[in-house]
Formats: C-alpha cells, sequence, structure tokens
C-alpha cells in the first residue's frame, strides 16, 4: 500500500541499505516515477524526536520496508494554549 500525503513513517535498513541510522520521515507527496515493483520516490520531511520538520529530502525506499511513525509529544505541545476568551461585559439595563 502507497503512503499517503501528511503520513509519518519510520524508515530503516528494511525499507533500503542506505538508512542504517532509522530516521522518521513525513510524506509530502508519492511521485507517480515508473520504478521496480515494490518501489517508489517520495518528498517529504526528516523529523526529529520531537516531530519537527529538520530537512526536506527526496527518498528512493521499497514500500514493503517501511513502518508506521510515532512521534513523541513534548512538554510544549502537552500544554493547552492560553485562552483568549475575555469575560462577559455586564450591561446595565435601565
Amino acid at each position: 500500500m502507497l503512503p499517503r500525503t501528511g503520513d509519518v513513517l519510520r524508515v530503516t535498513k528494511a525499507a533500503s541499505v542506505q538508512f542504517t541510522q532509522p530516521m522518521l520521515f513525513r510524506v509530502i507527496r508519492v511521485h507517480d516515477w515508473q520504478t521496480y515493483d515494490g518501489w517508489a520516490w517520495l518528498d517529504g520531511y526528516q523529523l526529529n524526536a520531537a516531530g519537527d520538520a529538520v530537512e526536506r529530502r527526496s527518498i528512493f525506499v521499497q514500500l514493503q520496508g517501511l513502518q508506521p511513525g510515532f512521534v513523541a509529544r513534548t512538554q510544549r505541545a502537552a500544554t493547552p494554549a492560553p485562552t483568549t476568551a475575555r469575560p462577559p461585559i455586564p450591561v446595565a439595563v435601565g
């Protein structure tokens, strides 16, 4: 099955011998270029452990060797954003 835009993958040697160090990769697109059966060119971003993009890359991989990727939540991401809603202003009637 082909990856889809937005998928986060763990790319290892199982996908291609060039990936001796596993990496996380967020897919931008899958090229429709003709390649060997079971292989594909992917455009996307290499991610760090926090899930931030650190480098844009095009990679040639064996689809069967791709694994689902999991990005650790950072403390910053786990903290809810402060609310900017203001309390209602009382209106005098009379």
